[in-house]
Parts: C-alpha cells; sequence; structure tokens
C-alpha cells in the first residue's frame, strides 16, 4: 500500500507543475469549517501546513491580546533604564523587542486559542482584484506552520511554570537587546542586559535552590521567542481590530505618548 500523500501522487501524475497550481488552489478555494485546536498540532503534510488559518473566536482572543499588548507597552514605559535611553534608541529597541515580548505575556496570560481553515480566494477573484487591495509590503499570512510555532513556543513557557518575578526579569533581558543594530547607548544596553540575567539567575536560585539547570532552560527557552515573525502577530492578533492601520505606529504612539 502506498502511504505517500495524496498531494505528492497528485503532483506525480501532472506533467505541468503551472497547471498543478492552478489546479490546487482551485481545489483549496472550496470553504473548509475545520476548525483546527491549536492546544496541539499533530503531524500534518507540508501542503496542509500551509493552509491560511485565522482565529476561531477573533472578537475574544483580539480583546485578550489587546489586553497583554497594552500591558506589554506598560510594562517598558514603568522602566527608568528604558526612559533614560536616546529616543531612537527606545524606537529601535521596541522594533526588535515588542514581538518577543507580547508572546512572553500571552504565555504568562496563560492566552490560549483556536483557530480555523480560511477558505483561499478563487483564481477568477485574484485575477480581477490584481492584488490591488495589497500592501505595498507583503503580509505574511498566518498558516498551520506558523502558529505551530507560536503554540510549540507558548507550551514550553507553560511547562517552565514561571514565576511573575521570572517573567519580569525574563522580559528585561529581553528588552535589553545590544544586537540591535545602530543603538547609540549600546554599551549601556549591554550592561543592562547583563543586569537583568543576573537579577534572573538570582531569583532561579531562590526559588529553585534544588534545580540548577532551570536557568539555562529559561535562556534556551526564551530563544525561540525570535522563530515567531512579527507579522504572523499582527496579522493573527491584530488586523481584525485595526484594519489597514500600521501597529508599529500604534506602538510608537502609546510608548511616547505621556
Amino acid at each position: 500500500m502506498d502511504n505517500r500523500c495524496d498531494c505528492l501522487a497528485d503532483s506525480n501524475r501532472l506533467s505541468n507543475p503551472i497547471l498543478y497550481n492552478i489546479l490546487s488552489r482551485m481545489d483549496n478555494s472550496k470553504p473548509s469549517r475545520n476548525q483546527v485546536d491549536c492546544s496541539s498540532e499533530p503531524h500534518r503534510c507540508s501542503c496542509e501546513r500551509r493552509r491560511t488559518v485565522c482565529l476561531k473566536r477573533p472578537a475574544e482572543i483580539c480583546k485578550e491580546a489587546s489586553a497583554v499588548l497594552v500591558k506589554t507597552i506598560h510594562f517598558m514605559r514603568s522602566l527608568p533604564a528604558f526612559n533614560q535611553l536616546p529616543v531612537n534608541d527606545q524606537f529601535s529597541l521596541l522594533t526588535s523587542c515588542w514581538a518577543p515580548l507580547f508572546i512572553l505575556g500571552l504565555a504568562q496570560e496563560r492566552v490560549s486559542f483556536e483557530v480555523m481553515d480560511v477558505p483561499a480566494d478563487s483564481m477568477l477573484k485574484k485575477i480581477l482584484l490584481n492584488r490591488q487591495e495589497r500592501r505595498d509590503v507583503e503580509r505574511e499570512e498566518p498558516t498551520m506552520a506558523g502558529v505551530g510555532k507560536l503554540v510549540r513556543c507558548l507550551k514550553k513557557f507553560w511547562s517552565l511554570d514561571l514565576s511573575p518575578k521570572e517573567y519580569a526579569y525574563l522580559k528585561g533581558t529581553t528588552i535589553f537587546n545590544p544586537d540591535v543594530p545602530h543603538l547609540r547607548a549600546a554599551l549601556f544596553v549591554e550592561g543592562l542586559q547583563h543586569e537583568a540575567q543576573h537579577a534572573l539567575s538570582h531569583v532561579v536560585r531562590l526559588l529553585h535552590p534544588g534545580d540548577h539547570e532551570r536557568f539555562a532552560r529559561i535562556l534556551l527557552t526564551a530563544s525561540t521567542l525570535r522563530s515567531v515573525t512579527p507579522s504572523l502577530l499582527t496579522e493573527l492578533f491584530f488586523r481584525p481590530v485595526i484594519g489597514q492601520a500600521d501597529l508599529l505606529e500604534l506602538l510608537v504612539d502609546m510608548l511616547f505618548c505621556r
């Protein structure tokens, strides 16, 4: 018995890749009402993982996500050391770190969600629209694969069961990233990151004296934050709320509006 994926078998039967792509898109344009629980992600073939998805309960989840984002920006504004940085450095750090900070907020608030398939536009509709409704910068439509990265990242943090203080100092190490290009106060930022890491290490030893590998596990888990793109977070959680607005511009307004 041939256990290969049906889509692979179909692609082998079609000698014309352009024709195959057209037929595939026509097949994917059929509405799908299958809801996918992001609390678990079984093995999927690559074609299924590329399917675009959206939130199952957008009104409820977008509200929770917006609250987390507001708390994220408030946390940054509340740091005296951050406010001492040049404005351009603050902007650069915001641009670099808002997405991983937001994911940490989702993990800390235990925000869970489900997604469902988004029916693809028909080929005729795409031709008629001629993609004129798209912005100059191509957006990253949320896919099952992208959402899967986010879910796996959240699960890793939930398995660590971090305390509020551990989350706070981990956020500090994330904000003060000296590797962000063109920082005027890069050495100062590097010192702040070392302070945050030292404080995190101290809290970990205090709360978990017998777990000598916990600090390393936390930092290793934190390295997965960058695997989730800001574009995916924007399109999944905030595009239904902000419409065509630029999320980064809104974040800048929130951060610098005193």
